[in-house]
C-alpha cells in the first residue's frame, strides 16, 4: 500500500469518527450555538431544527424598530447609534435558566478586561427575544450586570437592556440572522449563543460565537467597526497585522503584513542605532574643540 492510499484511509476514518461524534453530540451542542445546522441531524427535536445563527455581515439593522428600555421608556434602535459609536448586540431572554446568563457572563467578563467604557467609546444593547418579558425584568438584569462590571455610574449610560413586541423582535433578530424557537416540551426557548458588533451606521460587522469572548478580539472589532474613531495607534497597527476571520469568529495574524511591519521596525531600529553611534562619535570631537577654545581664551 502506497503513502497516498494510507493518507486517504486515514482521512476517511477521521471523517467517519467526526461524523459519529457530531451525530452523538449535536442535540447538546445546539443549545450552545456550536452545532451548525442542527435541523439536518436525524432525531433532532423539532424546536432545534429552526435554531441557527446565520452571519449577515454588512446587513443593515432596522434602526426604526421600537423597544422599551429598562425604565419602561419607548425607544427607537437608532437612538443608540446616534452618537456615532459602534454597538455590541446580544440576544437573550431574561428568564432563561442557563445559556443566556452564560452569554451575559461572558460579555461582562470581556467588558471588564477592556479599557474602553460602555457609553464612552461604544454602546452595548441586550435585547430580549421573549415578547412576554417587560422592563421590570430588564431593570433587574441591568442592575445585576452593572454591579458585576463596576466602574461607577458611567457604564449605566452605555449598557441598555431592551424588551419589545414580537414585530420589533422579529425585525431585529431576522436582520441579524438570529433564529430561535419555543420548545413546548421544556417550556424554554431553544437558541444559539453569540454577540455581534455593528458599525455606527447600524451595519453588522462581526460575530463572536459561544459564551467566552476574547477581550482582544472584541477591542479590535470595536476599533475596526468605528473606522478608527476610537482606539490608539497601537490598535490600528494590530489591525494591520491581524484580520477578522468570519469562519472562526476570531482575529488571526496576516503573515505578510506582520512581516512587513517587522521589516519596517527593523529598518527604523537600524537607522536609530546608526544615528546614535554617529552622535556619540561626534561628541568627543566637539568636547576637544570646546577645550581648545577655552585654552585660547
Amino acid at each position: 500500500m502506497n503513502l497516498g492510499s494510507k493518507r486517504f484511509e486515514f482521512r476517511a476514518a477521521s471523517a467517519a469518527l467526526l461524523l459519529a461524534l457530531h451525530l452523538a453530540a449535536a442535540p447538546a451542542l445546539a443549545q450552545y450555538g456550536t452545532a451548525p445546522k442542527p435541523g439536518r441531524v436525524a432525531g433532532t427535536p423539532e424546536a432545534m431544527k429552526a435554531v441557527e445563527i446565520e452571519q449577515r455581515l454588512d446587513a443593515q439593522l432596522p434602526l426604526d424598530a421600537a423597544f422599551r428600555d429598562e425604565s419602561g421608556r419607548e425607544v427607537r434602535l437608532q437612538e443608540y447609534f446616534a452618537a456615532g459609536k459602534p454597538v455590541v448586540l446580544a440576544f437573550v431572554y431574561y428568564e432563561c435558566p442557563m445559556l443566556c446568563n452564560q452569554v451575559l457572563n461572558g460579555l461582562v467578563g470581556s467588558l471588564s478586561a477592556l479599557s474602553f467604557t460602555p457609553g464612552k467609546e461604544f454602546q452595548v444593547i441586550a435585547v430580549s427575544f421573549d415578547p412576554k418579558e417587560g422592563p421590570e425584568l430588564a431593570a433587574r438584569k441591568k442592575e445585576t450586570y452593572l454591579r458585576r462590571l463596576g466602574r461607577g455610574d458611567g457604564p449605566g449610560r452605555g449598557w441598555h437592556f431592551l424588551t419589545g413586541d414580537k414585530a420589533s423582535i422579529d425585525a431585529l433578530t431576522g436582520a441579524a440572522g438570529f433564529r430561535y424557537a419555543w420548545d413546548e416540551q421544556t417550556k424554554q426557548f431553544a437558541h444559539g449563543s453569540a454577540i455581534m458588533v455593528a458599525t455606527p451606521g447600524g451595519r453588522l460587522s462581526h460575530y463572536f460565537y459561544g459564551i467566552d469572548y476574547s477581550p482582544k478580539d472584541l477591542r479590535l472589532a470595536l476599533v475596526e467597526s468605528s473606522a478608527g474613531q476610537i482606539g490608539s495607534p497601537v490598535d490600528r497597527l494590530l489591525l494591520y497585522c491581524y484580520h477578522y476571520d468570519p469562519t472562526t469568529g476570531k482575529y488571526g495574524p496576516v503573515i505578510m503584513n506582520v512581516l512587513r511591519a517587522a521589516g519596517v521596525a527593523t529598518v527604523l531600529g537600524v537607522v536609530g542605532l546608526l544615528l546614535t553611534l554617529r552622535r556619540r562619535r561626534r561628541d568627543p570631537e566637539r568636547l576637544e574643540e570646546e577645550i581648545g577654545a577655552g585654552r585660547a581664551a
